[in-house]
């Protein structure tokens, strides 16, 4: 046998095996990252989100026309807020209280679709706030820390879609301003 026909059978039984490997390879299913790489992009927004609300110039723009914060306290009387009562309310609360994010760094989760237990590239959070009442004239400065879990929806345009937070701010309130 000549080399020639030597190096062909070794060719043709090689390619056999290429062949359906290629193929198989080919019907695979390729795995879809845009959850991943939507909840990338949305943490950067979280992390600045969380540091503009430290500082008190928080970015609006990251929120959609059709924002709306969950309520979550205790006997609340409605059951969200759209944007520009929460832009009311954080200006109250920044007149009020001084607000720093202790947990740092700050483990960004990726959240998931409640039907299908899918990653949808939302974000959420465990964190502990110190919450601070300036002393005034008549009163000292106040401080106390709250544990907080809180998560963000985005719509398809990467903007805060929906927003709610859980920690015992009742309590909270409660305590800094029990002697007024």
């Amino acid at each position: 046998m000549g080399d020639n026909q030597l190096i062909f059978k070794v060719m043709k039984r090689l390619s056999i095996p290429l062949l359906l490997s290629i193929l198989l390879m080919s019907c695979t299913e390729k795995k879809d990252n845009s959850a991943e790489m939507a909840f990338q992009k949305n943490s950067e927004t979280v992390l600045a989100n969380l540091k503009g609300w430290q500082n008190e110039n928080l970015d609006y723009s990251v929120y959609a026309d059709d924002f709306a914060m969950i309520e979550t306290g205790f006997n609340s009387a409605k059951d969200s807020v759209g944007l520009e009562e929460m832009k009311a309310s954080d200006k109250e609360l920044w007149k009020a209280y001084d607000f720093k994010l202790l947990t740092d760094p700050v483990n960004l989760l990726p959240g998931v679709n409640q039907d299908t237990r899918e990653p949808d590239g939302s974000v959420r959070y465990y964190g502990d706030w110190e919450i601070t009442r300036p002393a005034t004239d008549s009163t000292a400065a106040k401080s106390a820390v709250i544990h907080t879990y809180e998560s963000f929806d985005f719509d398809e345009n990467g903007k805060i879609r929906y927003q709610q937070i859980y920690g015992d701010f009742t309590g909270l309130l409660m305590y800094l301003n029990e002697n007024d």
